[in-house]
């Protein structure tokens, strides 16, 4: 996404005024803006929001706080205007899912089941529905792995009866990729798959020993970014999106998680923990070269791939005040 035009060089000298957490410029009706990439939640001590940032991490701006200061996880809509993410209750034992407005307003919890994890909100390609993640334990004390669906709204949820599993992601093609149950198995390995939205027709894409969990798809659906320890320690792969050439991307001594592609699918955004147990995040070439950090005190990234320019306008005149 370019730059707002104002007039020339000189809009390119105002737009840099958009660094830090408030922004300096002012916006015209028939611009477009500045070029956030990701979405990601941000940790200041104590408090927990979730922000936006351009790919350089140079330009960023806080959408909103997160409920009890715990939670995160953020999912941008097609359509811009959207945003979903999960915050955490009672002693953080219950997670439930949100979804607010791009500028920060009409959150609204919409998940709130008691002691049940939901997590990992996804977009479907239109827009209107929203998978996530639900874990729990059962009354005979078995960890239970779940996959949802519910409109963008919140309304009709509802399981997907066939699939058992999490990290739920749309595919262009309306599939979803996930990752199988196991996290919490020390005997079952957790294996990518995709499957239709009706949990028919699974295809198993990793198939080892090792944990392989959390895919997330490249913006032309040719490749998936996913995490895997069976080098030892949780890395960024990458692997075709039929389960071919399989390439780890990043080698470090701590675990990395929380892939995210950049828009152009170029790169891969993860966040790696640092000497201060803080998680910051951190791109690679899809290649696997040139790892360079982008954001400290950060994780739990998304891509951003549009933004409601009306939206955003609203976001930043907030900030400004």
């Amino acid at each position: 996404m370019p730059p707002k035009k104002f007039s020339g060089i000189k809009c390119l000298l105002l737009s840099s005024c958009f660094i830090g957490l408030t922004v300096g410029c002012q916006t015209n009706k028939t611009a477009t803006f500045l070029p956030f990439s990701i979405i990601y939640g941000f940790q200041d001590g104590d408090k927990k929001s979730i922000y936006l940032s351009d790919e350089q991490g140079n330009r960023r701006i806080k959408i909103i706080d997160v409920p009890n200061n715990a939670g995160g996880y953020p999912a941008v809509s097609p359509t811009g205007k959207q945003i979903a993410f999960y915050g955490k209750y009672d002693k953080r034992k219950t997670w439930s899912i949100h979804i607010a407005d791009i500028d920060g307003t009409n959150m609204l919890r919409v998940t709130n089941l008691e002691n049940v994890w939901d997590y990992g909100p996804a977009f479907s390609p239109d827009g209107r529905t929203i998978a996530f993640g639900r874990e729990y334990t059962d009354v005979n004390g078995v960890k239970q792995e779940e996959i949802w669906l519910m409109n963008a709204d919140g309304t009709e949820q509802r399981q997907i009866k066939g699939l058992e599993g999490g990290a739920p992601e749309f595919m262009l093609d309306g599939r979803l990729l996930f990752h199988s149950k196991g996290r919490f198995s020390k005997t079952i390995a957790t294996q990518i798959s995709i499957a239709n939205i009706d949990g028919s027709n699974v295809i198993q894409l990793t198939n080892d020993d090792t944990d392989n969990f959390n895919p997330k798809i490249s913006p032309d659906a040719t490749q998936i970014a996913y995490l895997s320890n069976r080098d030892g320690n949780q890395e960024v792969y990458v692997m075709n999106v039929d389960g071919t050439n399989q390439t780890r991307l990043t080698r470090n001594r701590i675990r990395d998680g929380d892939p995210a592609w950049s828009p152009d699918g170029s790169k891969v955004f993860f966040t790696s923990q640092n000497v201060f147990g803080i998680y910051d995040i951190y791109k690679v070439n899809k290649g696997g070269s040139s790892t360079e950090r982008v954001l400290i005190n950060a994780s739990q990234t998304a891509t951003v791939y549009n933004l409601d320019k009306n939206y955003l306008e609203r976001l930043i005149k907030a900030r400004q005040q």
